[in-house]
């Protein structure tokens, strides 16, 4: 195969996302909320897998014709804010009012940050927390918490969104890449577990969800905090 035919697979690939979310929107409409995870978790594994291919195939240079960082982000909408954000609405987790709020802060807000070209920053990081509304509604149905949890979680998620606060991509931040990289990983694999067993409260996965969500949310902060040896030399 060419390295042209390559670099357009990529794009094709990438473009699968776009099936699986309509598929996860079709289970999330009947209610079949293991299955709509599932297919969101197939989502997430290729989209943790198309950037180190469009890198490695140099997909800008071999087929350019396809923006692979808009189609991205469109999946990436639909996948990481806009499925989830319909399926906790629509399961009934909260009630009245909060289910209103929770619904538009959601989507509203990860609009704005989706479309702010300052959200990369020079480690490659994400600058505010990145949307991944995906890992944290599975986690509310996996624990199924009061609602004030639920909108705690989300107030603070949302405003973080805007702030200076570091969150970790899991392959492209090379610092602590060699623990973040696994985690990530894990946590595809204890979501997927989570779903299969239709969220069962005595399975193993809520606590891999638990362990590698609060990892995953904190490591960037947390480098934010411990300089690295450069710094402190510097300093």
């Amino acid at each position: 195969m060419s390295l042209r035919l390559r670099a357009l697979s990529v794009h094709l690939l990438t473009a699968s996302g776009a099936v699986f979310a309509m598929l996860a929107l079709l289970a999330a409409a009947n209610h079949d909320w293991p299955v709509m995870f599932l297919w969101l978790v197939v989502a997430f594994f290729v989209d943790g897998i198309d950037g180190p291919l469009a890198r490695k195939y140099d997909v800008k240079t071999n087929a350019p014709r396809f923006d692979g960082a808009l189609l991205d982000m469109i999946i990436d909408y639909l996948t990481y804010v806009f499925i989830p954000a319909f399926a906790l609405f629509q399961a009934h987790l909260l009630d009245g009012w909060h289910a209103w709020y929770v619904l538009i802060l959601i989507t509203f807000s990860s609009a704005m940050y989706f479309s702010d070209g300052g959200m990369k920053t020079e480690d490659y990081s994400f600058r505010g927390f990145p949307g991944c509304w995906n890992m944290v509604v599975i986690v509310f149905f996996g624990l199924t918490p009061p609602d004030w949890v639920i909108l705690s979680v989300t107030t603070v998620l949302a405003i973080a969104m805007f702030l200076p606060i570091k969150f970790i991509h899991p392959t492209r931040t090379k610092r602590w890449r060699v623990v973040s990289l696994p985690m990530g990983a894990f946590w595809t694999i204890c979501a997927g577990w989570a779903a299969w067993v239709s969220f069962d409260p005595q399975s193993w996965a809520h606590y891999g969800l638990m362990i590698t969500s609060i990892y995953l949310l904190l490591a960037g902060a947390a480098q934010q905090l411990i300089p690295t040896k450069s710094e402190r030399v510097a300093s």
